[in-house]
């Protein structure tokens, strides 16, 4: 799973309040699902699965079993669903399965929508939660924002622009050149957000099953009031005191790049399941949405914002089903984008008043880039020598005119690492690793200087015995 989800408060010692738990819903109104959904949701589970005792239906539909027992009850009495055999105390023990009628009864239902899992959340309290939990109510204060920073090497004033935006939990654009930490800042942000939300596993609109609970984006966290294993059977623990249609999960964190496309942004429909897939920025509300290398989609900037034109401005979402019903979804996520193309180019004046902050990445100064330098230095276990910096700085960026980037030192290094381990020498800040390390990191780096180099060393080293007493 995306460790960015990973709280930052942990980490840094503090303690996250848990989020406020869905209830548990007593009747089958308050689930607000009609009879009729749960009795087919019975006979799908029953017609994949096997027979299963109730209280495997209960783990497997994720309502409690007065509930889903009202509706075998009924499946009974139409002879739907038949008891084979009984374990333990109460109709919780007892085996259910299908009888043939309920075996037509069940394809028919499959015909429909084959989704089986957790009953669905209706669209109405789908929306309900996440307005509950909202990203806009999470708070960042100068010392979070330096403290979940303190592993970048970064311009005071550029910490001052990103606390305001994240606060806003509206949208956000990254510019600067490339290597300078445009993803690793969004990544960051995400992390320093932290905390955990509720998410559906499924949502019910209008008939059909939209699944929104994705293991991939979606990392489950320890259930707020589980008890701890033991040896007897799982169904005799105590369940915890919230609504299991809703997973516990870290806050969302959801990454696209290049590979983005208009048709990711609606509804993935399967038409031999008919079930619907959520699309990314649905999987995204609570958390933050990070669309990295902009301009550099499939899809035309143009396009994408024109889009995302009414969720920007509402923070309201509007999908449609292949039937044609269109229906409204949160947009409640931080949107970040990233890119090092110029923003004027991608996109006119009213677009970019769309996106409510603009902060520019820099390229790092020479102090920022030995700091960076040092610290890449000591992660890869190196002794640092300042000399080092100056020795590059005027080998190959004073003299080829290069600009430095956030990311030289580490690749450098990375260089400079593989090349003593082709020599079979200790790797340090020398020269002669440095030059090996950079001739193959600049792409315009001259052989004849390469040479000129390797040359004037020679001679050094043969005339150094001769001068010695």
């Amino acid at each position: 799973m995306n460790p960015l989800a990973a709280p930052i408060a942990h980490a840094a010692g503090r303690t996250s309040a848990p989020p406020p738990a869905p209830p548990v819903p007593a009747t089958l109104a308050d689930t607000g699902l009609s009879a009729g959904t749960v009795s087919d949701l019975l006979l799908k589970t029953l017609y994949v699965q096997g027979a299963r005792s109730g209280h495997e239906l209960q783990r497997a539909i994720r309502l409690p079993f007065a509930i889903l027992d009202e509706c075998l009850l009924e499946l009974q009495q139409r002879m739907f669903v038949e008891v084979r055999s009984s374990h333990g105390a109460g109709r919780g023990g007892h085996v259910f399965d299908l009888t043939g009628k309920g075996r037509e009864r069940a394809r028919e239902a499959m015909e429909t929508n084959a989704y089986v899992g957790p009953a669905p959340v209706p669209l109405e309290q789908y929306r309900a939660w996440v307005e509950s939990q909202t990203i806009s109510r999470v708070t960042v204060t100068r010392e979070r924002i330096r403290a979940g920073f303190s592993h970048l090497v970064l311009d005071p004033a550029l910490l001052e622009q990103m606390g305001p935006a994240i606060n806003s939990a509206k949208s956000m654009f990254l510019y600067g050149d490339s290597g300078n930490g445009k993803t690793n800042l969004a990544e960051s942000i995400a992390r320093l957000l932290g905390g955990d939300i509720f998410v559906p596993h499924a949502v019910e609109v209008d008939g059909q099953v939209m699944v929104v609970h994705d293991p991939v984006v979606h990392r489950a966290r320890p259930e707020p009031d589980a008890e701890p294993p033991g040896d007897g059977p799982t169904w005799l623990r105590a369940a915890p005191a919230y609504d299991h249609r809703f997973a516990l999960v870290s806050r969302p964190v959801v990454f696209t790049g290049g590979e983005l496309t208009l048709e990711q942004l609606d509804l993935e429909y399967d038409p031999q399941t008919r079930i619907y897939q959520a699309p990314f920025q649905v999987k995204a509300n609570g958390g933050v949405l990070i669309i990295d290398d902009f301009g550099r989609q499939r899809v035309e900037p143009r396009d994408l914002l024109n889009r995302w034109i009414v969720p920007l401005e509402k923070r309201l979402d509007f999908l449609t089903l292949h039937t044609g019903h269109k229906f409204p979804v949160p947009f409640d996520c931080l949107l970040i984008f990233a890119t090092n193309l110029d923003p004027l180019d991608l996109v006119d004046e009213a677009f970019l008043r769309r996106i409510h902050y603009k902060i520019h990445v820099p390229s790092p100064t020479f102090l920022e880039y030995e700091q960076i330098f040092r610290r890449t230095c000591v992660a890869k276990r190196i002794a640092f020598r300042p000399e080092s910096v100056g020795y590059v700085f005027k080998r190959y960026y004073q003299r080829l005119g290069i600009a430095p980037r956030g990311c030289h030192p580490r690749d450098i290094v990375d260089h400079l690492w593989d090349s003593a381990r082709f020599l079979a020498t200790a790797p340090e800040l020398t020269e002669e690793l440095l030059d090996m390390a950079c001739a193959s990191y600049f792409l315009d780096m001259p052989d004849v200087e390469l040479e000129e180099s390797r040359a004037a060393r020679a001679e050094e080293s043969e005339a150094a015995p001769s001068e010695a007493p």
